[in-house]
This record gives structure tokens, C-alpha cells and sequence, in this order.
């Protein structure tokens, strides 16, 4: 069975039981400062998760794209990947509440039900067989009871007993970080083995999944639990499912393949790149951080030394590493073309920038390649000494463009330690920008919804509309990070914005702000608020009804209108300070950055 036809698959089943079927958010998550990246499918629903009810319905499925690079350095395993999708269906709220639009919502039995239905049937579903399926639920713990409940429905739709572990938190917990909502799973693991492996005991079936014999292939999260700073608070109002299926590893099942490179997702590109180098881990990393390089500025990421840029540029960087020291040109076309390939019609946004993309990777490696023989020349001779000092690896990343992370790895193959505390502390003195570290959370944020949060939320949304209307339509959001004392602003505009454009835009805010403008929020048809001219990015990610906040004063004048998930204040002169840009200054190619203060 193709990809293409298990995500179609996917879909068509549970839209038949009542799912809307949505999109997939961008990589880049919308007002979220906790993550870069969007990491799990849920993320993006998190508001939904939490109450606020979704336009399309308590019943939703989606093909969500997905970066985590915490594990990079297993990518080239059987497995591991830097950028997946995640086959997801949930529901919102509890059964006995119907949304007046569709189906209302549903919990563990039809969730695991489905679940098992989806994977065995041979009609509707993916036809696997039963018999090498292994079930894991939620031994218990001081935030919630032994699932003892999810055990007894799969033993009602054959799975025995022996067959069902219990396995603690760390192990059969989700969570999305340490905040928000959360609750035990049930995970689906499938034997890979030629034979079968049969039954098992407790102790066998870890011994199996260490050897990677057996592989998760779906996870259904009850989400009643609510945390905050790292703690279990309490249950959520309502009774939430979030199900995650990794197509990549569903299809490696699917297709008899004993990992995921050898799957129809990477064949086209892991022909590209055998041609690059003959050492078969290098294809794999390489062929992995091409296709997640690809995805990422697909999205509008570009390479920096900060946040996303940051890790684009590292995933970009170790490829040219592991191809031994360069990637020419026509390499790079011939991966993107493969990739291009691969998702056409599924992510538009791909073909859509094919040769941007192209001129993005080829502008990095060009950075970088003048460089990295002499880096690796310098890193040899400091190795034969048996110590990289702090001084050392600062002297590799700002002569020689080494992320911190390759020399780490680097020398953690020759047994040498790095003092990365110490390398912050040199990066520090040097008043770089990079956080050395990759995905680390902002400090602050618009999860924060204070009061001087939404202020400076609402006054960046006006910020916007100025510079659209003194710089051009060309202005578009590339990212923003807001807390209580500033708001910091990325846009796309390829040139130094003059002070005196700065001005007017300042002008423009302060003048909604003191006219006491209306800030209201209307829910409309996608389509039409393209057409009305509603200012918004990534507009792909967005579900056929979106909310469109506008910011209109008494006389009639719009000030801004914007799609946006909230908060903002009720009118513009609860707005307390006058609105003033501190600092203006390239965030990276084609990328300006603002900030911003109310004072």
C-alpha cells in the first residue's frame, strides 16, 4: 500500500464516521511561543483541546507535517526521522454534549474501537493482521488510576489479557510539554519479524521493543488532565481524544520494509543520494535533512542563527557534512526535485517554492563550503590533542560555522568531551544571538494572556497594517514573539526600513489606539476573507471557517483586519502607553525584525 493511499485511507474512514476532515498547520506554529516547530498534531488544536469550540466540530482528522529534532542524532536509524507526519483524529469535548454541527464527541471505547478497526480491516482499513499486534496502556500513578477501563475494550475486541502491558508515565503519558492539556495513553505496537514473534512476556516484549522487532504504529491519548509547570493540576472540563498514527512508520509495515528509507516516502530521494556518497547512514541523514530543510522553508523558514533559522541551518550544515565537506548544485536540485515529486498534491507550498527553496540550500552550502575543510583541518588538530576547550569550540562556530551540536558530535566519536556551558558562556560574550541549545522555548510569549500580552498583541496586529500600507503588500508575517514588555516582529521586506516610515507606522497605531477603535472577532468562509482582503500567512493551514479579527473605529475607518486565534482587547482604548519601535534590523534573508514597546 502506497503513502499516498494510507493517508487517503485514513481520512476517508473516519470522515465517514463523522470527522471533518482539516488541514495541516504550517511548521510553523501561530501563536505559540513555547515551541519553534509544530511538533505533534494536537499543537496545533491545543485552544480547542482546552474548550474554545472549532468551527468545523467536536469530530476532526488531518495529515499533520511535523519537526522534532531532539533525536537527530539517531536519524540514519531504522526509524528515526526529523520530519514526519502525524495521522491524527480527535474529539472535542464529551459525548453527551453535541456541537449542533456534526457528530458530538466521543471517548476510550470508540476511540480504541476504531483504532482497531482502522489497522485490521482489510476493506475500510490498512489489513493488518491481529495476531501481530501488542497493546500498552497506563500502569497508574499519583495523577491517575491504573487504566484498567481501555485494557477491558481491547480485550473485548480480541487482544488478550497477556498481550495488554502496563507501563508507567514515562512510557504511557503525553503530554505536549509542561503545560497544557494531557492524560494516559494506549499504544499499538506491530511485530516486524519475519516469523513472528508470538506471545510474550513482560520482560520479553521490552526486550523487543529495544531491538526495534516491534514498532509503534498508533497511540490513542485520553485527554481529561490539565498541566501546568511540569505538574498534574487537575481534570480538564471536558474529556478530549487526540490519536497519533507516524505514517512514515505505518508505511515501512505496510510496504515490508524494516525501515523508513526503504519506504515509497524516501525511495525517489535515497536514489539522489547514493549518488552523493557511498556510506549508507550518510545517505540516510542526508536524504532525512534535505527533505526536512525542504518542508521547513516551504513554510517561510529561513537560515539564521536564531530560533528556526537556527536549526534549519544546522540540519542544512550537518547534510554537508556527512557528504564529505560539500554538496554541488545539481545535487541539491536533483534531491528537492525528488521531494517535490514525492508530495505533489499533498503540500502545494512545495511545488509551489521549489526553486526558492533550491536558492536557499544552495546560498547556505555556499556559506558553509568555503569553510568547513578548513573547520574540519582545525577540529583534527585540536582533537589529536584530546581537548576541545569552550574557546575552542566558540573559535569553530564563528570562524568556521560549526554549530556547537556538530562539534559535540564530532568529538563525541573520538571520545572527546565538550564544555557546552562554557561555550554559552563565550557565546554570551560575544553578543551572539543564536541560543546554542536549538529547540529551547522563547522567554515569554502570547501563551501568556495578560493583560499587557493582549495589549501589545492587539497593537503588533495594527503595527502590521502600517507597514503594509506605507511599505507594500509584499509585508507579510515571517514570525513574532510577544510578552509583557515588548513585542518583537518578523515580516518579509528585503530591504532597511527608513526611520521615517518607521514613524508613520508608529503614528498609524497610536492614532487607532486613541480613537477607541471596536476590536471584533467574526467567523467567515476562507474564501471569502481571501477575497475581502484579510491580511493572513499559511493560509493552507487554516479550516474552511477561520475568525477574522478587525480593528474598526466609529467613523467607519478599518485599521486592521487579520486572521488570528485571539486574545485581543475588547476596543483599543484600554490600550494603556503610547506605541513606539525601539529597533529595526535584518532577521535574515529577505526578513525584517521589529521591536516594539507600549510606554
Amino acid at each position: 500500500m502506497t503513502s499516498r493511499e494510507i493517508r487517503n485511507r485514513f481520512l476517508s474512514f473516519f470522515e465517514r464516521r463523522g470527522h471533518a476532515v482539516i488541514p495541516s498547520a504550517s511548521l510553523v506554529p501561530e501563536n505559540d511561543p513555547s515551541v519553534l516547530f509544530t511538533t505533534a498534531g494536537m499543537q496545533p488544536l491545543v485552544p480547542y483541546l482546552l474548550g474554545t469550540p472549532h468551527p468545523k466540530g467536536k469530530r476532526l482528522v488531518n495529515v499533520q507535517k511535523c519537526v522534532r529534532t531532539q533525536d537527530i542524532e539517531e536519524v540514519g536509524d531504522n526509524t528515526h526521522d526529523t520530519f514526519f507526519e502525524m495521522l491524527g483524529n480527535w474529539s472535542l469535548g464529551d459525548p453527551a454534549s453535541p456541537d449542533g454541527i456534526g457528530e458530538g464527541g466521543y471517548f476510550k471505547e470508540e476511540a480504541i474501537t476504531w483504532s482497531y478497526e482502522f489497522l485490521t480491516s482489510k476493506e475500510e482499513g490498512l489489513g493488518l493482521d491481529p495476531k501481530r499486534l501488542y497493546v500498552t496502556v497506563f500502569e497508574g500513578d499519583e495523577n491517575a488510576p491504573r487504566d484498567t477501563e481501555s485494557a477491558e475494550i481491547w480485550k473485548s475486541l480480541g487482544i488478550p489479557a497477556h498481550r495488554i502491558y502496563y507501563l508507567p508515565a514515562s512510557k504511557n503519558w503525553w503530554s505536549p510539554g509542561d503545560n497544557g492539556p494531557c492524560g494516559p495513553d494506549s499504544e499499538m505496537f506491530y511485530d516486524l519479524t519475519e516469523k513472528g514473534l508470538g506471545d510474550m512476556t513482560h520482560e520479553e516484549y521490552l526486550a523487543a521493543d529495544d531491538r526495534q522487532d516491534v514498532v509503534e504504529i498508533w497511540n490513542d491519548v485520553f485527554m481529561e488532565y490539565e498541566k501546568k509547570d511540569g505538574k498534574v493540576i487537575g481534570k480538564l472540563a471536558n474529556k478530549n481524544v487526540d490519536t497519533g498514527a507516524g505514517l512514515e512508520r505505518l508505511a515501512m509495515v505496510l510496504q515490508g520494509k524494516r525501515n523508513v528509507f526503504d519506504t515509497d516516502l524516501f525511495s525517489q530521494l535515497m536514489v539522489e543520494t547514493k549518488k552523493i556518497t557511498e556510506d549508507m547512514r550518510a545517505e540516510r541523514v542526508i536524504a532525512d535533512h534535505m527533505r526536512t530543510a525542504t518542508m521547513m522553508i516551504a513554510d517561510g523558514v529561513t537560515p539564521s542563527n536564531t530560533d528556526r533559522g537556527y536549526i534549519l541551518r544546522r540540519l542544512i550544515r550537518r547534510a554537508v557534512v556527512k557528504a564529505g565537506g560539500t554538496l554541488m548544485p545539481e545535487h541539491v536540485s536533483a534531491t528537492i526535485c525528488a521531494i517535490v515529486e514525492t508530495y505533489k498534491g499533498v503540500y502545494v507550498n512545495v511545488l509551489e517554492n521549489k526553486e526558492r527553496i533550491a536558492e536557499e540550500i544552495n546560498r547556505e552550502i555556499e556559506k558553509f563550503s568555503g569553510s568547513v575543510a578548513k573547520g574540519m583541518k582545525e577540529f583534527e588538530k585540536l582533537a589529536k590533542t584530546g581537548v576541545i576547550s569552550p574557546v575552542d569550540a566558540f573559535i569553530l562556530f564563528s570562524t568556521y560555522g560549526f554549530p556547537i551540536e556538530m562539534t559535540e558530535e564530532l568529538a563525541k566519536e573520538r571520545g572527546i568531551m565538550v564544555d557546552k556551558t562554557g561555550f554559552e558562556t563565550e557565546f554570551k560574550k560575544h553578543q551572539e544571538l543564536s541560543r546554542a541549545g536549538a529547540e529551547q522555548k522563547f522567554k515569554g510569549g502570547l501563551s501568556d494572556t495578560g493583560e499587557k500580552t493582549t495589549m501589545l498583541h492587539t497593537s503588533t496586529h495594527l503595527m502590521l497594517a502600517g507597514l503594509r500600507k506605507f511599505l507594500g503588500e509584499h509585508v507579510h508575517q515571517a514570525g513574532s514573539n510577544i510578552t509583557t514588555e515588548r513585542t518583537r516582529f518578523d515580516f518579509t521586506h528585503p530591504e532597511k526600513v527608513p526611520r521615517e516610515i518607521l514613524d508613520k507606522v508608529e503614528a498609524y497605531v497610536n492614532e487607532a489606539i486613541g480613537k477607541g477603535c471596536a476590536v471584533v472577532v467574526e467567523q467567515m468562509p476562507k474564501e471569502k476573507a481571501k477575497k475581502t482582503g484579510v491580511e493572513g500567512s499559511f493560509w493552507e493551514k487554516y479550516p474552511d471557517m477561520v475568525n477574522v479579527y478587525a480593528v474598526k473605529s466609529e467613523d467607519g475607518t478599518v485599521y486592521s483586519q487579520e486572521l488570528c486565534g485571539g486574545p485581543h482587547v475588547e476596543n483599543t482604548r484600554t490600550i494603556k502607553g503610547t506605541f513606539k519601535i525601539i529597533k529595526e534590523e535584518a532577521s535574515s534573508a529577505g526578513v525584517r525584525r521589529v521591536k516594539a514597546v507600549l510606554e
